[in-house]
């Protein structure tokens, strides 16, 4: 072995039982310092000042060194041995050292993450791969307080924040940490690369974790419902209901193919299936098929169940909720008004009218036996619309007059036989010799709206509340009663403690704006001042917003590289209606150096309607900002709910212009910094050739 070998072996086994190095910390050197040891005692600064910066008696020789401070404890120079000596680990020795150097030290927090970088399953485009998290711990010695989780990069429209403890303006203390959740859902195919981006008070003010995953490009169908649900409503026990159909539409770019078709839940056996879809048959891309359900329950009550479409689209397996109710038969009759009020009516005057509205409220046809009036010969029926039978929900009239011929009450019944229970209405009146108003409402409904789309207003109805007698009228009172009437309102001249004189009137304009699909009802109620009562049955039918069915070609576009400050390149995306309702795209959203491009063949400005079968062309322009690659999208909404995104990707190139340089020509020098050795070179030439001329005269010599 050479004395080399034998000297690396000392070290090696000298090392071996060197201890491992303490991260001093100052901080706490600091604290030792002022306070003295933590088992109690003088602290340094009461011998060297507040301040190590001082020097007093020379500590400063002691900066960074803690074996200056264990050999005066050894040699108790200036009785620090006396104080200190084993009342310090080795440790707080290092710690004190190193506030001695660096006495300005303060608490500040720092910030580390764990992963640095977060990589993510290759994922079909639209499609999300599994979330990754991220740690983000406090290794400093005061509170770190997080600012925003921000995403960035040029792919960042593909990554999402979906959970972890971390959020905007959390505090983590000394030694805590949280964790940041991220989902990757890939918008284009090839590489897609991000950052999250993580603002704090540590030193540099953020930490940044790299994002990566890969989008991989594949047709995929898509599947679109003209409904989510169907309601049967109530049915009858043992008799089918009419069949309901759902329209399936192919929105994607490949083949839709079922694997099932089936109806689940607790009732499934209610239901029967048919239509057009089926396992065996494709629906092509931009394609639609239906699905019809009937349901038949004998047991009464409520049932559901729902259909479920199992497919290869991209948004799997879609179901549509099934629900209804079913009741014994049961025949029933309701009047509207319950109680007619002519109140005072001049005598020999016309006679007054007023009209009930008897309706089928039950679930089978309504067999009408008799319709009479009895008591005051004053009242009779002067007219009606019904006949023998009365189907489901349906109505008819009766119109009553009263023409009172003696001062005084009158008082009589209207008597309504059938196979329902009997219903009665009682009728109420007065006769006097003195003028009396004559109150007469335009009609007596009921007031049937068309189908309204929930949150839209239909076309008001108007109502006219005219006054044929002699005296004037007093409105006492006009309101909605009914457990729907927040879906109805009144306006016009007619009001509350509203007047109409003799021969005159006013109007009552009824809207209809529901709040919820399926029937709307209430009850409008006009009192005057005389006691007439009138009662006007006012219904509609809210419709759910139809489900837009749009499809949008292509669903991703590259447009390649363009000049930055060059021309704008464009693109058309064709948007189709496939669906049976016209669609309302309510908004476009870009991301990314992409924008709508105006133009007199495109689609009209947002918001624009689509009608069943129609289709536009959306113009997108590319306007890069600078050089590199340039993601975005174009996200589309439409009036019922969806949305469609276009992944957009493009390169920006910025043209350089080389300025004219003299680098080297001329016997300039190409060296910016001055430090060009052919300078060097040719001062060493210049001195040769000097030289060589001096020695060549005197050889000639």
């Amino acid at each position: 072995m050479t004395g080399l070998q034998r000297s690396v072996y000392t070290v090696l086994a000298v090392l071996a039982f060197v201890p491992a190095a303490h991260a001093a910390d100052a901080l706490n050197g600091k604290n030792l310092y002022l306070n003295g040891p933590t088992s109690g005692g003088t602290s340094c600064a009461s011998c060297h000042g507040p301040s190590p910066a001082a020097n007093v008696n020379g500590i400063l020789a002691a900066a960074n060194n803690p074996s200056v401070i264990s050999s005066a404890f050894s040699a108790n120079k200036g009785g620090m041995g006396t104080l200190f000596n084993g009342k310090f680990t080795t440790a707080e020795i290092a710690d004190l050292a190193a506030f001695i150097g660096n006495p300005t030290v303060t608490a500040a927090p720092a910030a580390a993450v764990n992963p640095a970088s977060l990589s993510f399953a290759a994922s079909t485009i639209g499609q999300s791969a599994s979330p990754l998290a991220t740690t983000l711990s406090n290794t400093g010695n005061a509170v770190l307080n997080v600012g925003t989780l921000t995403l960035s990069g040029a792919a960042a429209g593909d990554y999402a924040i979906s959970g972890g403890t971390c959020a905007n303006g959390t505090s983590l203390a000394a030694g805590a940490n949280c964790t940041v959740q991220v989902t990757f859902k890939p918008t284009a195919s090839g590489a897609r690369g991000a950052s999250l981006v993580i603002a704090h008070n540590a030193t540099g003010g953020s930490s940044t974790v790299a994002l990566s995953g890969t989008g991989n490009a594949v047709a995929q169908a898509t599947v679109a419902l003209s409904a989510n649900a169907i309601d049967f409503g109530a049915l009858v026990a043992g008799v089918a209901s009419p069949a309901k159909s759902i329209t399936v539409n192919n929105t994607g770019q490949a083949a839709l193919t079922f694997s099932s078709i089936a109806v689940g839940g607790a009732n499934a056996g209610v239901f029967t299936l048919g239509g057009t879809c089926a396992t065996g048959t494709a629906v092509p891309a931009g394609g639609s098929c239906t699905v019809t359900v009937t349901a038949n329950s004998s047991a009464n009550g409520a049932f559901s169940g729902n259909l479920s479409l199992g497919s290869n689209a991209s948004n799997g397996v879609v179901t549509v909720a099934l629900s209804g109710s079913v009741a014994a038969p049961a025949p029933a009759v309701k009047a509207s008004p319950s109680a007619v009020a002519f109140g005072t009516q001049t005598i020999g005057a016309a006679a007054a009218t007023q009209t009930v509205t008897l309706a089928n409220t039950g679930n089978v046809a309504l067999t009408l036996n008799g319709i009479a009036v009895s008591g005051a010969s004053t009242v009779t029926i002067a007219s009606k619309t019904c006949g023998t039978t009365l189907d489901v929900g349906a109505n008819c009239t009766v119109t009553l007059a009263f023409a009172p011929t003696a001062s005084g009450a009158a008082a009589a019944t209207l008597a309504v036989t059938s196979n329902a229970a009997p219903l009665q209405v009682s009728i109420s009146g007065t006769g006097t010799t003195a003028p009396a108003a004559k109150p007469a409402l335009s009609e007596a409904g009921p007031v049937a709206f068309a189908d309204t789309q929930v949150g839209k207003s239909a076309a008001t109805h108007t109502i006219t509340l005219s006054n044929g007698g002699t005296a004037a009228l007093k409105v006492a009172s006009l309101v909605l009663d009914g457990a729907q009437a927040s879906d109805f309102e009144l306006k016009g001249t007619c009001a509350t403690n509203v007047s109409v004189a003799a021969s005159s009137s006013c109007t009552i304009d009824v809207g209809f704006k529901p709040t919820a699909a399926g029937q709307r009802a209430a009850t409008l109620v006009l009192m005057t001042d005389a006691g007439n009562q009138f009662t006007v049955e006012i219904k509609g039918t809210g419709v759910a917003v139809p489900v837009p069915m749009l499809t949008v070609n292509p669903q991703s576009f590259d447009f390649g590289a363009a000049d930055v400050n060059g021309t704008s390149p464009t693109h058309r995306i064709t948007l189709t209606n496939t669906g049976a309702n016209a669609a309302t795209v309510t908004a476009a959203t870009f991301t990314g150096p992409y924008a709508l491009q105006a133009d007199t063949g495109a689609c009209a400005a947002v918001p624009f309607t689509l009608q069943p079968g129609a289709s536009c062309d959306l113009v997108v322009r590319f306007t890069p900002v600078g050089a590199g690659d340039a993601a975005g999208s174009l996200a589309l909404t439409a009036d019922g709910g969806g949305a469609w995104n276009v992944a957009l990707t493009g390169k920006g190139n910025v043209q350089t212009v080389q300025a004219p340089q003299n680098a080297g020509g001329g016997g300039c020098s190409s060296i910016k910094d001055g430090n060009d050795p052919v300078l060097a070179l040719l001062v060493v030439l210049s001195f040769g050739v000097l030289g060589w001329r001096r020695f060549g005269k005197k050889e000639v010599k």
